[in-house]
Parts: structure tokens; sequence; C-alpha cells
């Protein structure tokens, strides 16, 4: 079974960066679509890492099981940073397009901060 680690440091910096640019081309062009990008690709790499672990043959469980369980935290908590990054972006492009925000999304989290 071929899994895409996420915990190897390399590949996690590589990942961090390619979506750091994403985030930021997305607040230079004032578009919330690059984080979104993102976004989904962290989402689709959970589910991906489930389906993996959920079909996981017993031979192999010792094995890979604490791998496929850190790739799962790992794509957590960067579905969680981009999120933010994506609510960031969004709030950006509402206030340069002038446009009504819903429900102000990262108000809360800047207030606590």
């Amino acid at each position: 079974m071929y899994i895409i680690n996420v915990t190897n440091p390399i590949t996690l910096v590589l990942l961090l960066a390619a979506t750091v640019l994403l985030i930021f081309l997305g607040k230079e062009v004032k578009k919330p679509y690059a984080p979104a990008i993102a976004l989904i690709f962290f989402l689709v790499l959970v589910s991906i890492h489930t389906l993996q672990l959920v079909m996981l043959q017993e031979q192999s469980y010792e094995r890979l099981y604490p791998v496929l369980i850190g790739c799962i935290g790992t794509d957590l908590i960067m579905i969680f940073v981009t999120f933010l990054g994506y609510l960031w972006v969004d709030d950006i492009s509402c206030k340069f397009y002038k446009k009504k925000s819903i429900d102000n999304s990262l108000e809360w989290f800047w207030n606590k901060v």
C-alpha cells in the first residue's frame, strides 16, 4: 500500500511552504480561491488516509498504523491552518470589494488574541 507520508519532515516543510504561498497568493490577488485549493487538497488527503486506515490489512497493521495516525493528525492541523488562512483572505476580499461579510468570520478570533 502506497502512503503519502506527510509526517516526513521534508514533505511537511514542502506542504507548509506551498500552503503559505497559496494563502499569500490569495491575499495579493484578493481572491479566496487560492487558499480554498489547499483546503480541498488537505480534505482529500485526510479522506485518503482515513480510507487507508480503515482498509489496513492485518499483516501490515503494526508497521503502518502509527504512520497513518500521524498523517491524519498532521492533515487535520493543516486543515485548521488553511481554513484560518481562507477566512483571512475572504475577509480581505470582502473589505477590498466592499462586499458585506455574512458573519465577520475572524472577528471572534482576533477579539480573543
